[in-house]
């Protein structure tokens, strides 16, 4: 390491002075730069086949609960979420190991098996969409949005009268 090298610890890596990492005039890496790490809050929505209703939202929101509070145990967060009869928006945190894809694709086995194998066929489409989080206005309004999903549905009158909604963790952004 160079003598120029800034001694200094970020989350337990030494920090490196920006002309130590400039080589032959290109610009460092951006994680040489900012090596620490901050997790992503992940807005995701999943959509059923060919966005067929559920056929008992209450079984999904009881697998969904189930499924997002098992997940504290592996440093995953589950926030907001709201269920509607054809797809789901929730958002979602993890450490560095987490890998989105495959929590989702776990979150869809444990929702199928909450069925028959009849309903349960050809429940999910593929894969599924998400959003990462640029700020901390991000949360607030994409909340905003989701929550009055019901009400645009026509379901129900109010946000707060519907029933397949709520917060596992709060998500402080």
């Amino acid at each position: 390491m160079s003598s120029r090298a800034n001694n200094n610890l970020l989350c337990g890596r030494e920090v490196l002075d920006y002309t130590d990492c400039v080589i032959k005039g290109r610009p460092p890496r951006l994680e040489e730069i900012f090596q620490r790490y901050n997790a992503p809050v992940f807005f995701v929505t999943i959509c059923t086949l060919h966005r067929q209703r559920f056929s008992n939202l209450a079984k999904v929101k009881e697998a969904f609960e189930a499924y997002a509070v098992r997940a504290t145990d592996f440093n995953v967060a589950v926030g907001r979420y709201v269920l509607m009869p054809d797809h789901m928006h929730f958002f979602i945190c993890g450490d560095e190991e987490f890998k989105l894809a495959e929590w989702v694709k776990g979150l869809k086995r444990a929702i199928t098996s909450a069925f028959s194998k009849e309903q349960a066929r050809s429940l999910w489409q593929p894969g599924f969409f998400d959003h990462l989080l640029r700020n901390d206005e991000s949360y607030g309004q994409k909340w905003t949005y989701v929550c009055e999903n019901p009400v645009r549905a026509g379901l129900v009158s109010k946000v707060e009268d519907w029933p397949f909604q709520g917060e596992i963790i709060e998500i402080d952004r």
